[in-house]
Formats: structure tokens, sequence, C-alpha cells
């Protein structure tokens, strides 16, 4: 009861700041990828529950291009006081690591503001297959080999791939497709053995039996496969991954208006409400302990760290 009366406390202090009051125009919440995606999703849900918490609306602008980097250059860039990125470890991390000229740098031109959401991979075979379990993938792929789809050369699902490979001492042969959305299918058909895919993409069909999951890739097990255990369950200590996704702010932006754009954000994201459509959406709530920016900062720079070096342990380049 103390520890929530400080963070009311503070919350409140943090509204009552004339920063963002004495701003005409909304926040406007700069989403990096197409509508329809999951980050514009995400986006118009923080969007709708944030808005009650501040003194202006909260708008949703999408500037889709260069896998995130052309909406994240625009948040790095502006100056009015008023404009935050919906970022993810697509254009915050793996973008800077992999693509020699960027026009921003990351983390030093961002100023994070909230972790929004963690999203799990999932090890996953066809419900026909024989294997059951983790260690029995590893077995049948030391022995007769294992082909394996990813998102794309350079995503999330390829870096743990990677991690996979480098932590068993298995070869799997990496087949990268463009996006979850056809390396599933894929699967389920039969054209390749496995794959590391979203786990929002999956859920239905293993919900309806068609897949197996082996194992999912969070630091604890997802709540919407409470029964799977993870890799770390599986045998592999440390062995962690997946989509992440957060609110950062240009580094310029005033302190006092980053947080009364906290504050809106951890009690937006207390609202039974927001949290019921963030597990229907298939991302595993973040602990509250997890949300405030220093927690990003945190995740940020170890997130930065791991992939930087497997991307050099298995030179990875873009596509």
């Amino acid at each position: 009861m103390h520890r929530r009366t400080l963070l009311l406390s503070a919350l409140a202090l943090a509204l009552a700041s004339p920063a963002l009051a004495q701003v005409e125009r909304p926040v406007r919440i700069i989403v990096p990828f197409a509508a329809g995606t999951s980050s514009d999703v995400q986006a118009r849900l923080l969007a709708l529950h944030m808005a009650p918490f501040l003194p202006q609306p909260v708008l949703v602008e999408n500037r889709a291009g260069a896998g995130g980097s052309v909406g994240a250059e625009v948040v790095a860039r502006a100056t009015d006081g008023h404009t935050i990125l919906l970022g993810s470890n697509g254009p915050l991390v793996n973008n800077p690591i992999l693509q020699p000229r960027m026009p921003y740098e990351s983390p030093g031109d961002f100023a994070p503001i909230g972790m929004v959401s963690r999203s799990p991979l999932t090890l996953t075979v066809r419900a026909e297959s024989p294997i059951r379990d983790v260690a029995q993938y590893i077995d049948v792929s030391r022995a007769e080999g294992m082909s394996i789809g990813s998102s794309g050369q350079g995503s999330a699902t390829h870096f743990l791939i990677e991690q996979l490979m480098a932590a068993s001492g298995v070869r799997l042969t990496h087949v990268p497709y463009r996006g979850s959305s056809l390396s599933v299918p894929d699967t389920l058909a039969g054209n390749v053995g496995s794959v590391m895919g979203e786990i929002s993409t999956v859920f239905p069909l293993w919900r309806e039996s068609r897949l197996r999951v082996l194992a999912t890739t969070g630091p604890r097990r997802s709540v919407l496969m409470p029964e799977v255990p993870t890799l770390i369950e599986s045998g592999f200590p440390g062995l962690t991954g997946g989509s992440w996704a957060a609110l950062v702010a240009p580094s310029g932006m005033p302190a006092a208006t980053q947080a009364a754009l906290t504050a809106a954000l951890l009690r937006a994201m207390e609202t039974p409400a927001y949290l019921a459509r963030q597990r229907e959406l298939g991302a595993d709530v973040v602990p509250a302990e997890e949300r405030g920016p220093a927690a990003l900062t945190a995740l940020w720079a170890a997130d930065m760290a791991r992939t930087r070096a497997t991307a050099q342990a298995a030179n990875i380049r873009p596509e």
C-alpha cells in the first residue's frame, strides 16, 4: 500500500506538470510500420487508453519504410515536444546493428518512456511430427538434419535460431521468409520441418491442435500457453528472446514532458480493458516492475549487446 501511495503521488506530480498542458497540439505516436501491423495495433491501443490521463488527445501516425527506420528517424529529429515513437527491437536494435549507414543513433537519439509489451517466439513443429520436446528435436536434428523457417534474414526469429544452434551445437537449415504469415503456413504444409514463429501467428493453430509448440522463448512461461515450457526449462539457461515494443521520445524532449508521458503510460497499462486486449493479441503483459524507463534502458542495452554478438558470431548480414 505504501509503494502504491508513492507511485500515485509521483504520477500526480508528473501529470500536474505544465509541460504537456502548454502543448496545444495532440500527442503524436509515430508507428514506423504500415497500418494493420502489430505495431500499429499496439499504438492505437495505447492512444485509446493513455488519452484519459493526458490534457490533450493522442493520435497515431504511420510512417513506414526501411524496416522501421523512416519512422524512427522522424521521432529522433522531432523538436516539437509532442512526437514519440512506438519503437521495437527492429528499428531500435536490429537495424542499427545490421545496416551500415543509419540516419539516427540508437539508443543515443532517444529517451525511454516505458516498456509496452514483450512477445515470445515459439519453436514449433507440425502436430503430426513425432517430435515431442526440445531434447528430441535436438537429437533428430543432429541425426537427420532439420530445416527451420524464420521471419526473415536478420529478424528476431533468425537471431533466436542462431542462438539455439550455438547453444546446442546443432546446425539447422535456415529458411528465411518474409514474415511469420508465410513461414508458419509453410510449416503447417510440411514444406519446412519446423519454424521459429511469432506467438501471435502460431497460437490459433496451436489451439486448434494443428501445430505443436515445443518451447516458448520468454524468460517465463507464456500466459497464452502455460503448459508449454520455455527454452530455459528445456535445458538452455539464459536462452531468451522475441519481440518487444516500447514508447520512446526524442532525446531532447524536456524531462517533465517525458515524466508526464511515462505516468500516462503506466496508468493506461493498469486498466482492465487494456490488459484484456493485450492478452487477446498474444502479447505477454510486462510485469509492473519492468515497465518504467530504467527497466527499458536496461533491456535495450542487453538486447543490443546480445544481438551484436550473435550477428558477429553468425555473420548475419542484411538481405
